[in-house]
C-alpha cells in the first residue's frame, strides 16, 4: 500500500500498513507548505524568531543573523547527537520517519517541499535512521532522538539499509544521493515534536492487542478445562454493566468457548453442585471476573490508540507558523503528556493481565483446584516427575518483572536546560516502558499456552471447543506434550513465535 500524505488526518492503521509514502500533489496542499514557508523566510530577514534567528531554550536570548540561520540548524542536529541505550527497531524508527512527514505536512511548520520530499526519499529507498532509545524528557519534543532522524537527511550518522547498519554518507554515495541542507528552521521542525515517544507507542500497542485478544483466548480455555460455568459471560450480566470493552470481552471468551463439552451452563450449576461435594456454587474470581479485568483494559487501549493518533496528526513543534494570516506562534505542543499518560496507563493494564494471568495458571497447575488435572499437569505417574511446576516459577516470576514497573513516568518530570525545561512530559519514557513489558507478556502467555495444550491432552482433545482445538493443533505443532522432565526453554521460545503472529487470538 502507498500511503499518500497531504494536510489530512491519518490512521495508525495506514501507517502500519504502508508499505512505501507519497506526498500529494494537489495544488492546494504545496501551495499551503509553500506559502507559510516563503512567509517564514520572509520574516526572519528582519526578526528575531525563536529557534531559527536566536538560540535555543535558555539561550533564545541569543540573537543570530539571518546569514548564520542555516548553520545553526547544523548545529543544532550535531549538539543533540548524544542518544544513550540499545537501538530502537528498525520498525520503529521507520514508523517514526512517517509520523515526522505527517506532522510536517499540515502546513503550519513552515518547511519546505524539499525537505517532506527527502523524508519521502528516505522511505521509498527504505533508509531508516538508526535511533536510539533512551535521551529525551519529552518536553521540546523528542530533541536527542529525533536529532538522529535529521543528521541522517543531511548525510550523517547510520541507518538501516538492506538489512545492516551502515554509515549514511556511504549509502547515499552508493546511491548517488546528496546531503539535504537544512534551510532556518527546518531542523528544529524535524526536532522539535512528539514523534518518536508516538511510534514508540504505535508499535508496542500493535503488540499489546494481540497479547490482548491471545489472552481472551486463554481465559475461554481455563473455563473449559477447569469445567466453568458459563454465567460469568452471559450477556445478561454484561448488559447490566455496559462498559463498551467489558461487552466486548465477555462476547469475544463467550464465542471461543463455543461448542465446548466441558463447560455448563447455569441450569447445570445446581445439578453439578449437588452431584459434586467439591465444587464450589461460584468460581473463582480470576475466572468469574476476568471479563470485568481485561474490559476495563480493552476500553483503554481503545482510548490510548485514539491519544497516539491524535497526536501523531498534530502539528507538535514550535513555533507555529500561520502562513495564511502571518502570523507566528509560540508555544508548548511538543509536550508529550497525552502519550506519557496512555503509556502510564497502559502499564497499569499490562499488569493487571499479568496478574490475572499468574492467578489462572496457579490453578491450572494446582491440584486443589484444577478440577482433576493433576499436580503440575502430569502426564507420568512417577512420582519422581515434576511437570509444570518450574513452568509456574517461571511465568510467576515474569508477572513480577512487568508488575514492578508500573510507577508513572510522567510524574518524574526532570527540569533540564537552565530550568527553561522546568516541566517535562516524560512521555518516551513511559512509552519505552511500556514496550519493555511486551517480551515479558509474551513469554508468560507462551508457558501458559504449552500448559493449556498439556491440560487439554488429559481432558481429551474431542471435548473442546473449536476454537481451542485450533490452538492446541497449533502448539502441538511445535512442541511435544510433557511427559519426562526436560528443559522447555525452546518450547518457549517456538511458541512465542506463534503468539506474536497472532495464531492465538
Amino acid at each position: 500500500m502507498t500511503l499518500t500524505i497531504d494536510n489530512k488526518n491519518i490512521s495508525l492503521e495506514q501507517i502500519i500498513e504502508a508499505n512505501t509514502v507519497a506526498l500529494s500533489c494537489e495544488t492546494t496542499f504545496r501551495t499551503k507548505i509553500e506559502k507559510a514557508h516563503n512567509f517564514l523566510m520572509n520574516e526572519i530577514k528582519t526578526k528575531p524568531i525563536y529557534g531559527i534567528t536566536t538560540g535555543y531554550g535558555a539561550s533564545g536570548k541569543n540573537y543570530v543573523s539571518y546569514e548564520d540561520a542555516e548553520r545553526l540548524q547544523t548545529n543544532l542536529f550535531r549538539f543533540h547527537g548524544c542518544g544513550v541505550g540499545e537501538n530502537l527497531s528498525e520498525k520503529v524508527c521507520r514508523y517514526a520517519v512517517i509520523m515526522r512527514m505527517v506532522s510536517l505536512s499540515k502546513g503550519r511548520s513552515a518547511v519546505s517541499m524539499n525537505l517532506l520530499h527527502r523524508l519521502e526519499l528516505l522511505i521509498e529507498k527504505n533508509i531508516i535512521p538508526v535511533i536510539p532509545s533512551q535521551g529525551s524528557v519529552g518536553a521540546s519534543g523528542d530533541l536527542t532522538p529525533l536529532s538522529y532522524i535529521a543528521a541522517v537527511i543531511a548525510g550523517e550518522r547510520e541507518v538501516y539499509y538492506e538489512g545492516t547498519i551502515q554509515d549514511c554518507a556511504e549509502v547515499y554515495k552508493s546511491l548517488g544521493i546528496e546531503a539535504y541542507v537544512f534551510k532556518p528552521k527546518e531542523a528544529l521542525a524535524i526536532m522539535n515534536g512528539t514523534t518518536i515517544m508516538s511510534a514508540i507507542a504505535l508499535a508496542a500497542l500493535e503488540e499489546f492487542e494481540v497479547i490482548l485478544e491471545s489472552m481472551e483466548s486463554y481465559v475461554a480455555a481455563m473455563f473449559e478445562v477447569l469445567l466453568g460455568d458459563e454465567t460469568p459471560v452471559s450477556d445478561f450480566v454484561h448488559e447490566s454493566k455496559p462498559f463498551t470493552g467489558q461487552i466486548a470481552t465477555a462476547k469475544n471468551i463467550k464465542h471461543k468457548m463455543a461448542g465446548s463439552k466441558l463447560t455448563h451452563g447455569r441450569d447445570e450449576r445446581y445439578t453439578k453442585f449437588f452431584e459434586d461435594n467439591d465444587l464450589n456454587i461460584q468460581d473463582t474470581y480470576s475466572m468469574r471476573c476476568a471479563p470485568q479485568v481485561l474490559g476495563v483494559i480493552r476500553d483503554n487501549l481503545t482510548i490510548s490508540k485514539n491519544w497516539v493518533e491524535t497526536e501523531i496528526n498534530s502539528v507538535n513543534d514550535n513555533p507555529l507558523i500561520d502562513g495564511e494570516n502571518g502570523k507566528i506562534y509560540t508555544s508548548g505542543n511538543f509536550y508529550g503528556g497525552y502519550v506519557a499518560h496512555a503509556m502510564d496507563t497502559l502499564k497499569i493494564c499490562a499488569a493487571n493481565l499479568a496478574d490475572l494471568l499468574d492467578k489462572e495458571f496457579a490453578l491450572l497447575v494446582d491440584h486443589k483446584f484444577n478440577r482433576g488435572l493433576g499436580e503440575n499437569l502430569k502426564l507420568a505417574p512417577e512420582s519422581y516427575y515434576h511437570g509444570f511446576k518450574a513452568m509456574q516459577i517461571t511465568l510467576s516470576s515474569l508477572s513480577a518483572d512487568v508488575i514492578k514497573n508500573t510507577t508513572a513516568a510522567s510524574i518524574h518530570s526532570r527540569p533540564t536546560e537552565s530550568l527553561n525545561q522546568d516541566k517535562v512530559s516524560m512521555g518516551t519514557t513511559a512509552a519505552n516502558d511500556f514496550r519493555k513489558m511486551m517480551p515479558e507478556l509474551h513469554n508468560m502467555l507462551s508457558i501458559a499456552f504449552i500448559g493449556m495444550a498439556q491440560a487439554v491432552d488429559i481432558r481429551g482433545v474431542e471435548q473442546v471447543s473449536p476454537h481451542l482445538k485450533n490452538i492446541y493443533t497449533e502448539v502441538r505443532s511445535i512442541t511435544k506434550p510433557l511427559i519426562e522432565d526436560r528443559r522447555m526453554d525452546i518450547d518457549i521460545q517456538n511458541i512465542k513465535s506463534l503468539l506474536m503472529s497472532g495464531r492465538f487470538a
